[in-house]
């Protein structure tokens, strides 16, 4: 056996004769929870110890007090080599899902803008970003367990990846990949997001509280929030989010003949693109794409460019709702996809340089990136799914 060492360590870790207290009461058949009692300690404390230190040389598992205590030296040293260091592999595969670039469906590349130089300063403000594939190390290290569930080497927690990225000496990933996390942020801190202002348009008939119940608990799909992210020079993209699948619809929304041309006119026709009648026509094309099932109703903001909501539901038979004045988090899907999407459309940029084709390659871009509310699924994933059992509800239905 390995020499060991027997100094008291700080309060924070077991010691030896706790150690040996452990080994004593597991091997009478004690339970983790009165181990844990009897040491005072948490019982998860006692649960991981039995795990991760037990001996395993014999063939079967024991826990001795002697190895366990080597074992934790060992997995104390420091420093240790980064595990994105060691595994050529595995950081392929994180940059890959973490810088790759967006495609259209098809697999062609999209360009995307010409982006500045990454100079190691906090996230870039008013001006364009690279695109990229952008998963968060969240969803990189959960993936990992599906892509690769008999492989235990593909395994890195979201933390290890973060602190590749936000410390320096690591020698794992490069320090300007940062740039590819939604926030583009240098350093961890908090953002606060501005909130939506009231408009007067809303009638008691569709206000949120009207809403189909069915449509709170998000387990029949079809139902959707929506929202404009605006840039500059009166510019917008229309953003639709399905509550259930959390799928993606960008809305093209470009400017209007004569736009810039000649000075604004009071009341005169909106030619930025997202005025009511502009945004009916767009969000109609977008949302009849669809079978009628996966449309039921949508979940607006207090925007003006809905102020023509009655005409856009006899057109398309998709129902609109309004949500409170100052409450974003009544469509807390739109509202986190919309900071998603900031990644690609920073604020104060012109967003009606984008192409419909533009913001279908993004759109599919998000839609398959695995979320960890839908158990690290992809939302095209779980749409498709969506669309297959309504097709058979249907011929069963007929049948």
């Amino acid at each position: 056996m390995p020499p060991i060492s027997l100094a008291e360590p700080s309060g924070r870790y077991l010691s030896f004769e706790e150690r040996e207290e452990i080994a004593i009461l597991n091997a009478k058949g004690v339970g983790v929870r009165a181990i844990a009692r009897q040491l005072g300690r948490d019982a998860g404390t006692i649960s991981r110890e039995l795990r991760r230190n037990a001996a395993t040389r014999s063939g079967r598992i024991e826990y001795r007090a002697t190895v366990a205590q080597w074992k934790a030296q060992e997995a104390a040293k420091r420093p240790k080599i980064a595990k994105l260091v060691r595994n050529e592999r595995l950081r392929d595969y994180v940059q890959d899902r973490l810088a790759g670039g967006v495609t259209h469906p098809d697999g062609t590349p999209v360009a995307g803008p010409a982006a500045p130089a990454w100079k190691g300063l906090n996230k870039p403000r008013r001006q364009d970003r690279r695109w990229a594939s952008s998963w968060s190390p969240e969803q990189i290290s959960h993936r990992l367990r599906l892509d690769f569930p008999d492989d235990e080497s593909m395994r890195i927690s979201h933390e290890a990846i973060y602190q590749s990225l936000f410390i320096e000496g690591r020698g794992a990933l490069k320090r300007e990949l940062v740039a590819c996390l939604r926030t583009g942020r240098a350093l961890r801190e908090p953002r606060e997001r501005s909130r939506n202002k009231p408009q007067g348009h809303v009638s008691a008939e569709v206000v949120i509280s009207q809403r189909p119940a069915e449509a709170q608990d998000r387990a029949v799909p079809g139902h959707w929030e929506g929202d404009l992210i605006i840039g500059t020079g009166r510019s917008a993209i229309g953003t639709l989010v399905e509550r259930r699948s959390r799928t993606t619809i960008l809305v093209h929304l470009p400017r209007l003949e004569g736009w810039g041309e000649q000075p604004p006119v009071k009341k005169g026709p909106s030619l930025g693109g997202y005025g009511a009648q502009a945004m009916n026509k767009a969000l109609s094309a977008s949302i009849t794409s669809l079978p009628q099932q996966v449309r039921q109703t949508i979940t607006w903001d207090r925007g003006k460019e809905l102020s023509g909501h009655a005409q856009f539901t006899l057109e398309t038979g998709t129902r609109v709702f309004f949500a409170d004045p100052h409450s974003p988090w009544q469509r807390p899907t739109n509202e986190n996809t919309n900071g998603v999407l900031r990644q690609y459309f920073p604020k104060g940029t012109d967003l009606s340089r984008w192409s419909a084709n533009d913001l279908e390659a993004v759109a599919h871009t998000l839609n398959n990136r695995p979320r960890k509310v839908l158990g690290w699924r992809t939302p095209a994933e779980v749409f498709d799914e969506q669309l297959r059992s309504l097709e058979q509800a249907g011929v069963a239905t007929t049948g």
